[in-house]
């Protein structure tokens, strides 16, 4: 949708079709694509398997684990390096004219 309004493709231009490469085993233009594929897939892989383990044993570990990561990725010294790692991102993207 921004680049639709904009013309700059966002950060995460590319993402679909980064994964749709990789379950076709083209890693490579997985990469190209968009490196935070690789994150989205493992994400799409072990969030369905830890939820449904959660409901089984009824615990909260996935959620537990949630908030934890967001406490740590609230400190500067951990969002600052992914936040810069988001925009060189960006900029890779609009650098391939995605």
């Amino acid at each position: 949708m921004i680049k639709h309004l904009t013309t700059i493709p966002c950060p995460s231009c590319g993402a679909t079709r980064s994964i749709i490469s990789l379950t076709k085993g083209d890693f490579i233009d997985a990469l190209k694509l968009n490196p935070m594929g690789y994150i989205i897939a493992l994400i799409m892989l072990i969030v369905p398997i830890w939820t449904t383990t959660d409901i089984l044993r009824k615990s909260n570990t996935l959620f537990d684990f949630y908030q934890k990561t967001e406490t740590y990725i609230r400190k500067p010294k951990y969002a600052i390096p992914l936040i810069v790692l988001v925009i060189i991102n960006w900029i890779w993207n609009i650098i391939k004219g995605l």
